[in-house]
């Protein structure tokens, strides 16, 4: 009931409604209004009343509170329950606590900050207060677990359809996961997995997308390779993006669900900016080069040396540009 006043506000567009004109079209008591607006306040919705006039909406928080995601998503099962946190270590870490003890697939875990956010390979990944988008999606499949590891490539389709649609088309998927735009990273994901050799129990992909951050925002090491909507031009919905990907991941995995994972390995070709490429990949502390070709049907990076095809498996190896510098160690 709350979503349907909120919505009822919105179409008002910042005019004042009667209490009496709410409760006859929404078919509740006035009474039961005003404890919905009551509870809409406490959550840092602002309204201004009037004997006269009733009441009008005058702020909407700028977060990504359950109310606020429901009213913008079309999804079936994805993220139609939400565990809504302002500060975490981890959202990561707190679907693993509920996947643990039931958390239905679809529910996602919501933060507005993370403390100790990480990425692949033990990387920080900075997500600051309300400029970003840090979630962790609970997924329980039923393909067998040595097909998980496929579910980074589908995250990364479903992030990267989604960010397309919000206005950063020329958006694409540096292998496995990143997400760049214009050559800088927008994305980070990290899937994780608990599974038996027969089934998997749960799988949490975690994402997070840079929004509202300024250059200069970012910590130094990350300032000159990471980019956000907001440093690309866009000034973006947090909520209409996170529906967005949330839509474009439900479609990508009930595909992998009925028909594997052809048409998604198909998917994530048609939208990496790896391949084609000549690529250093660096293995603890040896590394090539070489031209990236294709990826294999377990999602592994092929590389052409020249002399051979080298078949690079996740989480082993960085990708850059062949003129990159070799990082320190």
């Amino acid at each position: 009931m709350r979503n349907e006043i909120l919505d009822y506000f919105r179409k008002a567009d910042g005019n004042f409604v009667s209490g009496q004109q709410i409760s006859k079209d929404l078919h509740v008591s006035r009474t039961a209004i005003w404890k919905h607006i009551n509870v809409l306040k406490e959550r840092g919705y602002i309204f201004e009343s009037s004997t006269r006039k009733g009441y009008r909406l005058i702020y909407a928080p700028n977060l990504l509170t359950p109310l606020e995601i429901d009213s913008a998503l079309h999804t079936e099962t994805f993220g139609r329950h939400v565990v809504y946190l302002e500060s975490t270590q981890s959202t990561n870490e707190e679907a693993k606590k509920i996947a643990r003890e039931g958390a239905e697939e679809g529910t996602i875990v919501v933060a507005e900050e993370q403390i100790t956010g990480h990425g692949r390979l033990a990387r920080g990944f900075y997500s600051p207060f309300a400029k970003g988008i840090w979630f962790s999606l609970i997924l329980r499949p039923k393909f067998f677990p040595m097909e998980a590891s496929k579910c980074t490539l589908l995250a990364a389709v479903g992030v990267c359809r989604g960010i397309r649609r919000m206005g950063l088309a020329d958006a694409g998927i540096k292998w496995p996961n990143d997400i760049l735009v214009h050559g800088k990273k927008l994305v980070g994901i990290l899937t994780l997995m608990s599974a038996s050799m027969e089934k998997i129990d749960y799988i949490i992909m975690g994402i997070g997308i840079n929004t509202g951050i300024k250059k200069n925002e970012f910590p130094e090491d990350f300032r000159e390779g990471a980019t956000s909507f907001l440093n690309e031009g866009i000034n973006v919905s947090r909520k209409d993006l996170l529906a967005a990907i949330l839509g474009e991941l439900e479609k990508e995995y009930s595909i992998a669900q009925d028909e594997g994972f052809d048409k998604v390995l198909d998917d994530w070709r048609a939208l990496s900016v790896t391949l084609g490429q000549e690529v250093r990949v660096i293995f603890g502390d040896d590394s090539y080069t070489g031209k990236a070709v294709d990826i294999d049907r377990d999602g592994c990076l092929l590389v052409n040396t020249g002399s051979e095809v080298k078949r690079v498996i996740a989480g082993d190896v960085s990708i850059r540009p062949v003129d990159a510098p070799i990082p320190k160690r």
